[in-house]
């Protein structure tokens, strides 16, 4: 049921130019604000609220503090009339997400870690803002995020699977993921041309994580990048000089004729390791 005294979301056209497409549907909202689990008392980071039905959801279902980064100013200029910005629970970040310094906006809101990350994401800057939290958000807790269907199944596939690739990797490393739900196109106005659907990462205890992020990434981005090839071709673009594709990949018990998208998260982080230790060596020689 609608609250008389909350303000109504404003019905702007989407911006094509900035991957806008909205949801409204009230169930809907409620299940994306509470598919990571209880944000209530907890202190929420959310991008593109656009008209703000996410930014409805998560404030009723309880947050402490909320944090919207929005560039669109017709959406920030009415969010910000929100009662709720007046009592401090609730304020707008206007602004670039995919330039945003993170760290920077943690300390300005004095937000208190972990900081679940809600949203809708817009489509063109979902992969490059995860990837950015996923090597930098020492501070995010869980998430839930919603892509395009493909790209959630690029952040939940496992080894051997057409979808797994750099991306799982790099998520798989800190994360625990699985997708909550998929949306068809018509769930949103304007409807995008692909399905949709809510990533979960929730964040592996300190012990299980992998240390080293930044040389995994490199690492992962050399193996798939010419994932046709196998490995001990794929890795030479990245080896210190002097080293062998096979003599790295050996020393970690992997077959060089092995493709990248057969290795396990538990071998590519033997391999980052052993990839990290030789640039150490090299740059030491």
């Amino acid at each position: 049921m609608t609250n008389p005294s909350e303000p109504e979301l404003l019905r702007a056209d989407a911006d094509k130019r900035l991957g806008q497409h909205f949801l409204f549907d009230p169930d809907i909202l409620r299940r994306t604000a509470l598919a990571a689990g209880p944000v209530k008392d907890r202190h929420v980071i959310e991008v593109g609220p656009g008209p703000g039905g996410l930014t409805r959801a998560l404030l009723r279902e309880g947050v402490t503090k909320l944090v919207s980064v929005e560039m669109d100013d017709r959406f920030a200029d009415a969010l910000e009339q929100w009662p709720e910005t007046q009592t401090g629970r609730f304020a707008v970040e206007r602004g670039d997400a995919t330039k945003m310094d993170w760290n920077a906006l943690i300390e300005r809101h004095d937000l208190k870690p972990p900081v679940m990350i809600i949203a809708n994401l817009p489509y063109n800057v979902g992969t490059p803002l995860l990837v950015d939290w996923l090597t930098k958000a020492d501070w995010a807790g869980e998430m839930a995020l919603m892509f395009q269907k493909e790209v959630a199944q690029r952040i939940c596939a496992r080894p051997d699977t057409n979808h797994y690739g750099r991306l799982a990797v790099l998520a798989q490393a800190v994360s625990k993921t699985r997708i909550a739900f998929v949306l068809p196109p018509g769930a949103f106005k304007p409807p995008p041309k692909v399905a949709s659907a809510v990533a979960i990462l929730t964040p592996l205890p300190p012990e299980d994580r992998f240390d080293d992020i930044e040389a995994l990434q490199k690492v992962a981005a050399a193996a798939f990048g010419q994932r046709r090839k196998m490995l001990r071709a794929s890795l030479k673009g990245i080896l210190p000089s002097g080293l062998q594709a096979e003599e790295l990949l050996t020393s970690v018990d992997i077959d060089p004729k092995r493709r990248a998208e057969t290795l396990s998260q538990a071998e590519f982080r033997k391999l980052t390791k052993a990839w990290a230790g030789a640039q150490q060596s090299s740059s030491n020689c």
